[in-house]
């Protein structure tokens, strides 16, 4: 009875208490800044020499259409596809996203107690001289114990919420990483397919106006041979060719470079697809429409922009983890279990034990170190508003550089293809003069050595007209979010 009158009144103590600190735990705030989203000025359009990019090109409703589709290149698209799947660059920013969603979801437990089960069996004996007059048998002692215990950090001031709420905002930027590594890798895919298809145009070219100069060889050696032409015509029309046939091995060495790269990106070994892109294809053709949209746009629209926001916000977050500590921290912990030096009597109520307790733990003696790491908390935050705010800018620029190139490659196109027509009309001309005696070889040589200049500028153009365009997908980020190959959702994991 004198038990029970002991326990009792600590009982009814424990459990108020208990209740109030719950309470206060529910209804308490998070100390530390809540993240807002910076506000950037922008501009409400890009520049003139960016919306001049767009001019002639009607706005398309969708500008996060898978843009490489669009291309009419399904080569291209099986390219992407497996890049998306197997690429290693994505595998390990995967493997990063799912690192961070797990460190989400054990952070997150930090919300419910931690409880935990133990169990211990022994028998220990005392010597004779610990235990003198007693029996051996008598100094062998038995015992047994098991139990459950809890404990609870009571987040008074938002420590733990603050600390999920960072570990939430990493997490965010995970996802964000991926889908900008996945912006970067379709990217390069496409921008290295559209390269190798120049290659093989520009080769095509060489190869072409190499046979050309082989024939104007050919009635140089047929005049000489009739005693119409001199050793000199001969050594200038064989040194062109020569000259000619000089630039082959380089785009073939860059041509199987590029395939070598293409297979890196799809996951395979660099040989992999020689046999599957040497057959020669056409450059894709250009989209025939797409648009820029706003700045703003933009900024809701890339996920580079979002991964440095959701950093920032987690930086803001661990400033309220750090400033916790200039408060008590509240625990409370419990125990129930048995005790006994008999197992057959190890759960009997005579062999109940419990034990109810709340900690109190509070760093104001350590004050210094605590206000040391607000501080540093406080700058890595102000970091990460400069990373933001450059990350912003640089998306700005980025696009306004992708327009501008867009637009004055395609302005260099309509030139080169007119110098290219006209050339080829010259170099006909001239080898007709030449074969009717008007002309001399100079003349023909000149022409075919312009023909050739024209022509592989103008394949090299239109490979960069291409790529502009790409360049402009990419900086806009169109049709990489909604585009989830290797997950169906992250947002819904």
């Amino acid at each position: 009875m004198s038990d029970l009158r002991i326990r009792n009144p600590l009982r009814r103590a424990a459990v108020p208490l208990a209740a109030s600190a719950l309470t206060l735990a529910l209804a308490a705030c998070a100390v530390g800044p809540d993240h807002v989203r910076p506000e950037l000025p922008h501009p409400p359009q890009f520049g003139q020499r960016a919306a001049a990019a767009a001019g002639d090109i009607k706005p398309t409703p969708d500008a996060n259409a898978a843009f490489w589709e669009s291309l009419g290149d399904p080569q291209l698209n099986g390219l992407v596809d497996e890049a998306l799947v197997a690429n290693h660059d994505l595998r390990i920013a995967l493997a990063r996203y799912d690192r961070a969603n797990a460190l989400l979801r054990g952070a997150k437990f930090d919300h419910f107690p931690t409880v935990t089960a133990n169990a211990q069996g022994g028998e220990s004996r005392s010597s004779a001289d610990q235990m003198p007059g007693v029996a051996r048998g008598d100094r062998d002692i038995e015992s047994y114990q098991a139990g459950i215990s809890a404990s609870w950090e009571l987040d008074l001031f938002g420590r733990v919420r603050r600390e999920v709420e960072s570990q939430r905002a990493d997490t965010a930027a995970s996802a964000a990483d991926l889908e900008a590594l996945q912006v970067a890798i379709v990217g390069e895919v496409v921008s290295g397919y559209v390269e190798l298809r120049g290659l093989q145009a520009r080769l095509q070219v060489a190869r072409e106006n190499a046979d050309n100069q082989r024939e104007t060889l050919r009635l140089v050696d047929a005049r000489l041979d009739a005693g119409r032409g001199t050793e000199f015509d001969t050594a200038r029309a064989r040194a062109q060719l020569e000259s000619t046939l000089a630039r082959v091995p380089a785009l073939e060495a860059a041509e199987a470079v590029t395939m070598h790269r293409l297979a890196v990106l799809t996951g395979r070994t660099p040989d992999a697809l020689l046999g599957e892109l040497s057959s020669v294809r056409p450059l894709p053709a250009l989209p025939a429409r797409f648009d820029p949209g706003t700045p703003g746009e933009l900024l809701r629209r890339r996920p580079d922009i979002r991964a440095a926001e959701e950093r920032l916000h987690a930086a803001t977050a661990r400033i309220g983890v750090a400033t916790a500590d200039l408060f008590p921290r509240f625990t409370l912990g419990g125990l129930i279990g048995s005790q006994a030096i008999d197992s057959d009597a190890l759960f009997e109520r005579a062999s109940e034990t419990r034990l109810i307790a709340l900690g109190v733990d509070w760093s104001f003696l350590d004050i210094g170190r605590v206000r040391a790491r607000i501080a540093a908390a406080d700058a890595d935050a102000e970091g990460e508003l400069a990373r933001y705010q450059q990350t912003v800018l640089r998306a700005l620029e980025d696009t306004e550089n992708a327009l501008v190139r867009y637009a004055r490659a395609r302005d260099e196109d309509a030139h080169l293809t007119r110098a290219a027509a006209d050339s080829a009309r010259a170099a006909e001309l001239a080898r007709i003069r030449f074969e009717a005696g008007a002309a001399d070889l100079f003349e023909v040589l000149d022409a075919e050595r312009n023909r050739l200049q024209a022509q592989d500028a103008l394949a090299d153009v239109r490979t960069r007209s291409v790529n502009g365009a790409v360049g402009v997908y990419r900086s806009l980020a169109g049709g990489w979010p909604s585009r989830q190959p290797l997950r169906e959702s992250l947002a819904g994991r």
